[in-house]
Order: C-alpha cells, then structure tokens, then sequence
C-alpha cells in the first residue's frame, strides 16, 4: 500500500466529521460541556472529547486498514455479519479465505482490559465461533484474538489459556496474536514493517491537538455541519449556557454567517419556517459573538 492512501484513509475515518459529531453531541447533552460543577472549561472539554472521539475511530480505521491489507495479499473478504441462530446478529471484525481456507480475526487495540471486561471479550470471541464453525463445516478454519498494539499485553496469560481450551474444545486452529503475529502466521512478512513505517510518517504529520476553532477554515467547518437537523441547531444556539463553548468553536462568527446564509436560501426554497428561525438565531449569535 502506497503512503498516500493510507495517509487518506486514516484522515478520512479519524478526523471527518469530527465537527458534525461534536456539535450533536453538545446538542443532545450540554451538561457533559458546561457546568459549574464541571472541574474543566469548555475549550478543555472540548478538546477531551474529540480526542477521545479521535481514540476510537482509530479502531475503526485500523479494522479497514487490515482488510485492505488482506485484499492486496490475495484473500476474499467474507460477509462480516451473520445471524446467531437465537434471533440477534453478529459481527466479526476480519473474515476472509483462500481456497477452502477460511480465517477470522477478532481485533482490538490493546490489550489492557480490566477483569470484567477481559470475560466479555472471550464469551464474545466463543459466540463468534460458534456461528463461523457451523457456517463453513467444509472449510478448515483458523481464528485470530488479535491486538493491534504488542506493547500491552496486560492479560497474555489468561487470554492465553482461554484460547488454548476454546481451540481444544472446537477442534479449530486459534491464537492468540500481538503486532506482527497476524500478518507473519498468514505469511506476509512484509506487511507489518510497511505498516509501521507509514503510520510513524503520518503521526508526525497530524496536529499536536485537534483545532477546534471552526471559523480557521469556516468555508470548510459549514460544509461539514451544514446538514446537521433543525432541532440540533435550534438547541444550540438557544441555550445560552452554551455562550462560552459556542465563543470558542466560532470566536469570529465568519462559520455562524455561512450557516445564515444557507438557513436563508432554504427558507426561500420553502423548506419550512424553522430555516427563517435558524437564520436569524444564526445572525443573531455571530452578532453577539463577535462583539465579545
């Protein structure tokens, strides 16, 4: 894989609609935001939350990466979602083949679960298994636990042990995998060295934090979250306890104006009397804001 399209990948999946997301969010519950009893202002908060936003697309970005990985070393990627048999759905993360070999692979980050947790993922991988082995009985099968970040391992030994009796138990290939382990067990040696090297070029090219002033690139900023609801705007800007966190998402109003025209023009469209309403609170806000 080329750098650039795994540097777009990433960026796409992790840092798109970063904007959108976070002004629902504030929307549907601005008491996580702002509060007295909140021990943080809201520049902080803000920046906590898509940091952490940011944290879990990561996830995401690296399950995609993964299937394109397999995609270019000659395997077929299966449909990830199958029915369990009692009347629900579930999802594997990878599952692909070559010739009657069928692999799957439950992935996550890190391995650094606390003892609750780390009981949920194997009753989680075992369901997993249960359906794949029933589904493809004339398939030899080999399963995956695999973390993404070999740097922790903080439950090795029980994951160890659990794999092992799952694997006795279904008479099935699994194990247990960190880093390298995935790509070097399918024998493409070459894959996770490549990896590495573009994700340390692309770290040292992100932002140190994420900008979360929206009128920097306002052109860009109304483009994203111009097509969020109505009713998600409507609780914006009429909650003036959002005042201090709404100053410093749009410090100028330049984003609040774009907004106001864009409320205009579908009011005019006849799009209903709430986009007359979005206007003017957009207009009315950008006003007060930028006299601040």
């Amino acid at each position: 894989m080329l750098y650039d399209e795994f540097e777009n990948l990433f960026n796409k999946i992790i840092f798109e609609k970063s904007k959108f997301d976070l002004l629902k969010k504030i929307a549907a519950c601005p008491a996580r935001y702002v509060g007295l009893f909140r021990p943080s202002k809201p520049k902080a908060k803000i920046i906590q939350n898509l940091l952490q936003s940011h944290e879990i697309r990561f996830g995401d970005a690296f399950e995609i990466l993964v299937e394109k990985y397999l995609v270019e070393s000659g395997y077929k990627i299966l449909e990830k979602k199958f029915p369990d048999g009692e009347g629900s759905y579930l999802s594997v993360d990878q599952i692909f083949s070559k010739g009657k070999n069928v692999f799957f692979v439950e992935q996550k980050i890190r391995d650094d679960h606390d003892s609750t947790k780390k009981r949920g993922q194997i009753d989680n991988f075992e369901k997993k298994i249960s359906v794949i082995t029933e589904n493809h009985k004339s398939s030899k099968i080999k399963g995956f636990f695999y973390f993404v970040d070999k740097s922790l391992s903080k439950n090795h030994r029980f994951y160890t042990a659990e794999i092992a009796k799952l694997s006795g138990d279904y008479g099935i290939d699994l194990q247990l995998a960190y880093g390298a382990d995935l790509f070097d067990s399918l024998g493409h040696l070459q894959v996770w060295p490549e990896l590495l090297g573009h994700l340390e070029m692309w770290k040292e090219r992100i932002p140190e934090l994420p900008e979360i002033n929206f009128d920097k690139d306002s052109q860009a900023s109304f483009e994203e979250i111009k097509q969020l609801r109505p009713g998600t705007y409507r609780k914006l800007f009429s909650n003036r306890e959002l005042e201090e966190l709404l100053c410093v998402l749009f410090p100028s109003g330049d984003t609040l104006r774009l907004l106001a025209d864009y409320f205009a023009q579908q009011h005019q469209n006849n799009e209903g009397q709430i986009y007359k309403t979005l206007q003017d609170m957009c207009a009315e806000t950008a006003k007060r804001l930028a006299g601040k």
